[in-house]
C-alpha cells in the first residue's frame, strides 16, 4: 500500500498568507485568480529540492495572484478535486505509474481533455513515464540522461520567441541549470512548438554517471522548453528548469514559470 505525504502550504507561511490542512483537500495559498494544483510525488529518483521548489511555487503564486495547492496524495488526483483547478504543475513527478493508480491517471486525462485545462511539467517530469502512454504522448519524449549543473548558452526558437514565458529575452543568452537529454527532440511534431534550445558545445551534456550507462547527448537540436497545444484544447508546457532552486533563482526563471502557468490556463479560465 502506497503511503502518500500531504505537503501543507502552511509550512511555508509568510506575512499575509495563512493556510489550513484539511482531510479532503490540499492546503491553499491565498489570493484571487488562477487555481493551481502542484503534485510532487515520485516513483523514481526523488530530487532533494522538491520541497523547496514547492515552497517557491507557493510564494510565486502568492506574488502573482494564483491560488497554489501542494499535494503528494493520490487521493487528490480524483475528479472531485481536480475540477477545482485550472492548471496542474508536475514538480519533478517522475514515473507516475508507480504512485498513481489507473483510476487517478484516467481522472487527470479526463480533467485535461474535457475541461481544456493546462499542465506545466518541470524538469524530471518527463523521466520514466513510458508506462503512462498518454503523458508520454503529451510530453513528446522521455528521458535518456542529463548533465551536471552547468552554465550554457541558450537560444530562442524564432517561431517561439514571442511566447510570454521567454518574451523579452535576447536571441542568445547564458544561464545555469541541469540539462536533460531526452530520447528524441520534439521539433516538428504536430501541435508542438519549441521555445528554447541549449547549445551542447558550451557545456558537457552527459555527466559521468550516465557515460557508463548509455547516456547520449542530443546534438544540435536539444530543445529545453516547449509547448503542446492539443486538438481538444488542453495546453501542455514543459521546461528543463526546476531541477533545484539554483535553476529557479533568476528573474528569467520567475518569468518563465509564471507565464507558463498563465499560458497553460488560457483555455480553462473564462475571459
Amino acid at each position: 500500500m502506497l503511503l502518500s505525504v500531504r505537503l501543507i502550504a502552511a509550512a511555508f507561511c509568510f506575512a499575509g498568507l495563512a493556510a489550513q490542512a484539511h482531510d479532503t483537500a490540499p492546503a491553499t495559498a491565498g489570493g484571487p485568480g488562477l487555481k493551481v494544483l502542484v503534485y510532487s510525488n515520485t516513483g523514481y529518483y526523488r530530487h532533494p529540492d522538491i520541497p523547496g521548489i514547492n515552497r517557491w511555487l507557493v510564494l510565486m503564486g502568492h506574488e502573482s495572484g494564483f491560488e497554489v495547492d501542494i499535494t503528494e496524495n493520490s487521493l487528490d488526483m480524483t475528479p472531485g478535486v481536480l475540477t477545482r483547478y485550472d492548471v496542474l504543475v508536475l514538480n519533478n513527478a517522475n514515473e507516475l505509474d508507480k504512485v498513481l493508480q489507473e483510476a487517478n491517471r484516467q481522472a487527470v486525462e479526463a480533467w485535461f481533455v474535457k475541461g481544456k485545462k493546462g499542465i506545466v511539467a518541470l524538469h524530471a517530469t518527463l523521466v520514466h513515464q513510458t508506462q503512462w502512454a498518454w503523458l508520454t504522448a503529451l510530453g513528446g519524449c522521455d528521458f535518456n540522461s542529463d548533465s551536471d549543473f552547468s552554465r550554457a548558452k541558450v537560444t530562442l526558437d524564432p517561431a517561439g520567441k514571442d511566447h510570454p514565458s521567454v518574451k523579452g529575452q535576447p536571441e542568445e543568452f547564458w544561464i545555469s541549470a541541469d540539462w536533460t537529454n531526452h530520447d528524441h527532440p520534439v521539433t516538428g511534431r504536430p501541435g508542438f512548438q519549441v521555445l528554447m534550445r541549449v547549445d551542447e558545445s558550451t557545456y558537457e551534456p552527459v555527466r559521468n554517471y550516465f557515460k557508463t550507462r548509455n547516456g547520449k547527448p542530443m546534438g544540435k537540436d536539444h530543445p529545453i522548453a516547449w509547448t503542446h497545444q492539443t486538438e481538444g484544447g488542453g495546453r501542455f508546457f514543459y521546461t528543463e528548469f526546476g531541477h533545484d532552486l539554483r535553476s529557479l533563482s533568476t528573474p528569467f526563471a520567475l518569468q518563465h514559470i509564471r507565464e507558463a502557468i498563465k499560458w497553460s490556463a488560457a483555455n480553462a479560465v473564462p475571459h
